[in-house]
């Protein structure tokens, strides 16, 4: 890392290298998909499931990532998984055929449940030590790292059509965002630090109900990633076929709700401070659901792209503040969570079509509303951790 004197900076922005770096790699490949179909000559059910490799395998680490949070901790889990996702681009670009493909995607589904789960673990940590709030604007370097890999991609396509090449000069990128981030994590472990944030939280003498707890955090971060994910899938199609929009104004619907989330995450610390992360999810998600229900009853262009400001407005925090809430019961809990957000946004967007193919697109988005509201719900059955005094320093830039 930079000279960064500040401990709290400093792991901060090693921890910001990892969502970063995740939030690249996935987009790099995403990217390239049509030249990978093309030199694998795949059609597009063929794609699908190589889409779904990397989801299963995702969904799948649970019992690995449990493992290895509890053998090895958060920091060198998320090194070594940030490694192999860097080095794994390779094996993508030189994937001779089909099945060699699709085992290359479950092996990056399993490496991204690690690293989501370590670097997650690594900001609540970061929380929790410095006693100020930080993983709503980690969360939002994901989103930046997408970008970047995005304009790279389009860089690159302009100099070379070889995927590998491309692929080389990512994964080079990738590993000075790792060099950069490796002597600023925290070598804590994650336990630890979710005993001492569920220990200050607690009354003396109380008594917690660890598995209670996960289900409605497991429920709150599955149902807020079915309504971000069916939203990125969903939104340009219903723009397009009910709103009646133009080609050009069809994609603003996707370009709103990815707009709003980032601004948003860059913003929420200071919101968790203020009122806390309960309020924020509840009021969030209360606001992304009646927001996109208006929008689907007054119809056109306009509602819409109003109605899916909501939506980026309000779901952005409800992650972060569901994985710091879960880091409180423990690396067990974080790792079930954090798997329940990836079955989400995997069984979303589909559950969502086949609503549509039932009904109509405008009951399948009714269905996306829906699930916001049930994140409300959820969260008013979670035991969230009061706003810390010592956040406002955030704010005002006193010392932590």
């Amino acid at each position: 890392m930079f000279r960064v004197h500040d401990p709290f900076r400093r792991g901060q922005l090693a921890i910001a290298a990892l969502f970063c770096s995740l939030g690249f790699q996935y987009a790099t490949w995403a990217s390239r998909l049509p030249a990978i179909k093309a030199h694998l000559g795949l059609s597009s059910a063929e794609v699908g499931l190589l889409l779904m490799a990397t989801g299963v395998g995702a969904a799948a680490s649970f019992p690995l990532v449990a493992v290895l949070m509890r053998r090895i901790g958060s920091r060198r889990l998320s090194l070594v998984s940030a490694l192999c996702l860097a080095l794994l681009l390779f094996a993508m670009a030189a994937a001779p055929d089909y099945p060699v493909a699709l085992l290359v995607m479950a092996c990056d589904g399993v490496l991204v449940g690690c690293l989501n789960v370590a670097m997650n673990a690594q900001g609540a940590a970061l929380e929790a030590r410095h006693e100020r709030n930080a993983m709503a604007r980690l969360h939002a370097t994901f989103s930046a790292g997408s970008l970047g890999a995005a304009l790279l991609a389009s860089g690159m396509n302009a100099l070379t059509s070889t995927v590998a090449v491309h692929f080389a000069v990512a994964a080079v990128l990738l590993l000075l965002l790792l060099g950069s981030a490796r002597s600023g994590l925290l070598a804590d472990d994650l336990a630890a630090a979710g005993e001492k944030k569920e220990a200050a939280g607690r009354k003396p003498g109380g008594w917690a109900f660890p598995a209670g707890m996960t289900l409605w955090m497991g429920l709150a971060m599955a149902f807020g990633t079915v309504t971000e994910g069916a939203m990125n899938d969903w939104s340009a199609l219903y723009m397009k076929d009910v709103a009646k929009a133009s080609a050009e104004l069809a994609p603003m619907g996707i370009a709103v709700v990815s707009v709003m989330m980032v601004l948003a995450r860059l913003f929420a610390d200071g919101w968790r401070s203020r009122w806390g992360d309960g309020r924020i999810v509840r009021a969030g998600s209360a606001l992304a659901g009646a927001g996109l229900a208006l929008a689907l009853l007054s119809g056109g262009v306009v509602p819409a792209l109003l109605g899916f400001a909501c939506v980026g407005l309000g779901i952005a925090a409800v992650t972060p503040c569901v994985y710091v809430a879960a880091a409180g019961q423990g690396s067990d809990a974080l790792t079930l969570v954090a798997t329940m957000g990836t079955t989400g946004l995997l069984a979303g967007p589909p559950v969502i079509g086949f609503v549509a193919n039932a009904s109509s697109l405008v009951w399948g988005l009714a269905a996306v509303a829906g699930s916001a509201f049930v994140v409300s719900l959820c969260s008013t059955r979670i035991r969230w951790t009061a706003p810390e005094p010592q956040a406002a320093g955030e704010l005002t830039h006193e010392p932590a």
